[in-house]
């Protein structure tokens, strides 16, 4: 281990560590997906509710519009998600280099979900501004967290290799 790459790995414990001797994913990866995925969330709620399935869709997402974009760009953190899990060593190389690019396909994701709240406030007026400022200032701060957190970084760096046996 050379000097930079062990500078690198100074502020993570052992625990940080997964059976591949890779850095754990970072808990703010799992944020934007929990946020990306909440469409995905609330239809799983719904689907749950056996009293009434459309009541807890209708309340969030007042237009159906709303819902089916959410759901598309959820899509897209669905994919993040699946490459997560295909994510070990031997892997397919699309895998490999789409863990590359996750940070920009969660980037891409995270604009397409303000696109729809912006189509959503414009052409439905079914959002406040309040509410549109609002949902502008988590995406940019969940894209800004894409590009400046270490972990992050050092997560999207490495991928899984098979270990030697002991």
């Amino acid at each position: 281990m050379n000097k930079k790459t062990s500078k690198k790995y100074q502020n993570y414990s052992v625990g940080d560590f997964d059976n591949y001797d890779c850095l754990k994913l970072s808990k703010k990866f799992y944020l934007i997906l929990i946020f990306l995925l909440r469409g995905y969330l609330v239809w799983l709620m719904s689907v749950t509710n056996m009293r009434d399935r459309v009541s807890i869709v209708s309340w969030i997402y007042p237009e159906k519009s709303l819902f089916y974009f959410s759901l598309f760009s959820g899509a897209i953190g669905l994919f993040v998600l699946l490459i997560i899990s295909l994510r070990r060593p031997e892997a397919s190389s699309w895998v490999q280099t789409s863990w590359r690019h996750c940070r920009t396909i969660l980037s891409v994701a995270l604009l397409f979900d303000l696109l729809t709240h912006v189509i959503g406030y414009f052409y439905w007026q079914l959002f406040s501004l309040e509410w549109l400022i609002i949902q502008t200032i988590i995406t940019l701060t969940l894209i800004l967290l894409c590009y400046t957190s270490e972990r992050f970084k050092i997560n999207l760096s490495e991928f899984p290799q098979k270990m030697p046996e002991k």
